[in-house]
């Protein structure tokens, strides 16, 4: 039997994305994806962080781009499928938060 195909998600508007935004108060739009940038006291601590974060994307199977220059990691999200930011994009964002909050890393870089 053949699996059911998955669904594209729906591109945000540029009013939902702004309005979202207001609650993400780390991240910025760069190009219709959403991006932060996060530094850490080491570069052990920076790696805990994107193991993390990689086990966030796992479970919503939502996969960011992730660049590691030492202790600094920025994150960039967005949905190829469909070609900029989704609810999907929001709801990563949000959980990469809580993770970046637990490891002692809130606001900013």
């Amino acid at each position: 039997m053949d699996e059911p195909k998955r669904q594209r998600p729906r591109l945000l508007s540029a009013g939902e994305l702004e309005r979202a935004m207001s609650s993400l108060a780390a991240w910025r739009l760069e190009g219709g994806r959403l991006v932060r940038d996060l530094e850490f006291p080491s570069f052990a601590e920076a790696m805990r962080f994107v193991h993390r974060a990689a086990e966030e994307a796992e479970r919503m199977d939502h996969h960011p781009d992730m660049l590691i220059s030492y202790r600094r990691v920025t994150l960039t999200l967005w949905s190829h499928d469909a070609g900029g930011a989704t609810w999907r994009d929001l709801e990563l964002a949000s959980r990469l938060d809580a993770a970046a909050a637990a490891q002692g890393k809130a606001g900013g870089s």
